[in-house]
C-alpha cells in the first residue's frame, strides 16, 4: 500500500489544525483566515470537495461554552468575585476563543472529509 493509504487518523486532523493540505500534508489549505485556497500549491488538489458547512462552527460553540462556563462555575465556587469581574475575565474568552479556534477545527473536518471520501447524500437513482 501507498503511504496515503496507510496514514492514521492522525494524520488528517494534524494537518488539518495546522492547514495544511489534506493529500500531500506540505501545501496550504487557507488563502485568508476561512477562506480556502483554490487548490494546493504543492501537489495541486483541488478543493471544490471541501464544504464544512456549520460544522466547525458548533463544534467550535460546544468547545468554547465548555470551557468559559466550566471556569466561571469553578471561580465562582472557589472565589465568589463579583458579577463585573466575571464580565471581564469571561466575555473576552468568549469573544477570543472562538475566533482562534475555527480554522483549526475547520481545517481538520475539511482534512477529515477528503479522508473518507465524504460527499453529499445522493439517492439510490442517481
Amino acid at each position: 500500500m501507498t503511504e496515503s493509504h496507510t496514514r492514521s487518523l492522525a494524520s488528517p486532523v494534524v494537518a488539518g489544525l495546522v492547514g495544511r493540505c489534506p493529500a500531500c500534508c506540505r501545501g496550504k489549505l487557507f488563502s485568508g483566515y476561512l477562506t480556502l485556497a483554490p487548490r494546493c500549491g504543492s501537489c495541486g488538489l483541488n478543493y471544490d470537495f471541501a464544504d464544512a458547512g456549520d460544522g466547525p462552527a458548533v463544534f467550535v460553540i460546544l468547545v468554547t461554552g465548555f470551557i468559559v462556563v466550566g471556569a466561571a462555575l469553578f471561580v465562582e465556587i472557589a472565589y465568589a468575585p463579583p458579577y463585573w469581574l466575571h464580565a471581564l475575565l469571561w466575555g473576552p474568552l468568549a469573544i477570543l476563543l472562538p475566533l482562534l479556534l475555527l480554522r483549526s477545527f475547520k481545517g481538520a473536518l475539511i482534512c477529515l472529509q477528503y479522508k473518507h471520501k465524504a460527499q453529499e447524500g445522493r439517492f439510490a437513482s442517481e
